[in-house]
């Protein structure tokens, strides 16, 4: 209802109550409902178990709480005005049902302030953990696809030119190696989200004998976090976690905007399925692989939207305040929808993507990519300096390119004049052998190192991702587990407060 207040205004105004309230409350409703709903439950059974609350006064709020989670349908809430939230909303119909002095019980050793922080904490959860899992699945595909293509030739680029041939697999390793260390930063400030706020109250705690351990266990958390003040005035579980999401669109857009980039006529490196691909309205000819650039925009916007979190919580003061609450929370929402159809689209893409071996060879030849092995075969055989071998393979480059020639068959011939030039004596390397130093076959074949495209590096190295893979599945696995029997225990002892047990 409204109320007319001490300098004769009546609160709400319509202004405050349609900018403000109705956009808190209408989120509220959306995103929360289930949030209010475990925190009052986990709440009353710790009010019980400490013996602040009896249980008869316990097991009419609980039969109240179970009779309005029945009667009211969230979604077809309409905001009125007559209460100012959706907390409110709640304690008014406890009121109704059972009056005011035993409603207001349930409120006992709590604020808004650390209900809010616990109502978020639990939303980010659950948005996490989904995304989590979607990125865990895309690093497999990614991997699965690396090892399908370990030995699937590429032309690898430096500044935009033509450097070093490499294989798909090898390029597949690297985005996987940095999504796998996005993964990491995520999971690690999910652990900060998963500290409870509840026992915090206003600010300092309770003069009431919680326990607020309890009430996190409840509630699924891995335990309280420690100072009180911290609960309801430090934003980091905020700023951490769409830091990190952050992050992770940024490196996710950069082998997006290469797969633009190969799929590009001129270049061709990159085929994209049909499944994928628009045609032209006016061009019957072209084959528009529209699905990269919306995956390209989908990156930005989540970046985007991660960075207004941390822009909104720039220069704001260490307390409780709304800067970090309501409709902030759902611009942070908007950044896990974009995030998670990036992911689910790039996880299709990147399992239909083929690498056109023809356009590889024809970029390959085009560009003599393959000539750094030449300068380093010269000192490893001939007994030259790099950087005279470096000059003489340099000088090969140049006339081959010249005349748009192969480097495997029409290097040779300069090759010799140079380094006769250069050296003074004829080179033992003879053409056979000088075809199979400039191929990129064994440019591949010879950078058998840790981290190289070579197969026996190359299976290390999926091997390790994997088991970084696993340990990561384990770890969501046992967190899922908890928070299952969490759930579970919340029930059975929500339920033994109104006889049911």
């Amino acid at each position: 209802m409204t109320e007319v207040t001490s300098d004769g205004s009546v609160f709400p105004d319509p202004t405050y109550k349609e900018t403000v309230l109705r956009p808190l409350f209408d989120g509220a409703k959306t995103h929360h409902v289930d949030g209010f709903r475990r925190i009052d439950r986990a709440h009353l059974v710790m009010l019980v178990e400490t013996g602040i609350l009896p249980r008869d006064d316990a097991a009419r709020i609980a039969q109240a709480l179970e009779a309005i989670d029945r009667e009211i349908d969230p979604a077809q809430l309409t905001y009125t005005g007559e209460v100012e939230d959706f907390f409110f909303l709640i304690e008014a119909e406890l009121k109704r049902r059972l009056g005011p002095d035993l409603a207001g019980k349930l409120h006992t050793a709590r604020s808004r302030n650390d209900i809010d922080h616990t109502l978020f904490k639990l939303a980010l959860k659950q948005r996490t953990d989904v995304l989590l899992s979607r990125a865990r699945k895309l690093a497999a595909t990614l991997l699965d696809v690396a090892e399908r293509e370990k030995s699937t030739l590429i032309v690898a680029y430096t500044h935009g030119q033509p450097a070093q041939p490499t294989t798909f697999g090898h390029y597949l390793c690297a985005v996987a190696e940095v999504l796998l260390r996005d993964i990491e930063r995520i999971a690690a400030a999910r652990t900060l989200i998963d500290k409870s706020p509840m026992g915090a109250a206003a600010i300092t705690t309770s003069g009431f004998p919680i326990d607020r351990a309890r009430v996190a266990a409840l509630l699924g958390f891995a335990g309280p976090l420690r100072n009180s003040y911290g609960c309801i005035a430090s934003v980091d579980y905020i700023t951490g976690l769409y830091g990190a999401m952050e992050l992770m669109f940024l490196h996710l857009g950069r082998p997006i905007q290469d797969f633009q980039v190969w799929s590009s006529f001129e270049v061709g490196q990159l085929y994209v399925p049909n499944a994928f691909v628009q045609i032209s309205s006016i061009m019957p000819q072209k084959r528009n692989p529209v699905p990269i650039e919306h995956l390209r925009h989908l990156a930005s916007q989540t970046v985007g939207r991660a960075r207004t979190m941390l822009d909104v919580m720039h220069n704001t003061p260490f307390t409780d305040m709304n800067d970090s609450e309501g409709e902030t929370q759902q611009i942070g929402y908007e950044a896990f929808n974009s995030a998670l159809r990036v992911i689910d689209l790039l996880t299709s893409l990147v399992g239909g993507i083929r690498i056109d071996a023809a356009n590889v060879a024809r970029n390959t030849r085009r560009s003599c990519i393959t000539i750094t092995e030449l300068a380093d075969s010269l000192v490893r055989r001939e007994g030259l300096s790099f950087r005279q071998a470096h000059e003489i393979a340099a000088e090969v480059a140049k006339r081959v390119v010249a005349v748009q020639g192969d480097l495997g068959t029409d290097g040779y011939g300069p090759f010799v004049e140079a380094f006769q030039r250069s050296v003074g004596r004829s080179p033992a390397v003879d053409a056979a052998t000088f075809a199979k130093l400039v191929s990129p076959e064994h440019f591949v074949a010879v950078r058998n190192r840790f981290g190289g495209p070579a197969p026996a590096s190359m299976d290390a190295a999926i091997s390790d991702y994997r088991g970084q893979l696993d340990a990561f599945d384990a770890e969501a696995y046992r967190i899922a587990a908890r928070e299952v029997a969490a759930a579970a225990e919340l029930d059975r002892s929500f339920r033994s407060l109104m006889g049911d047990a």
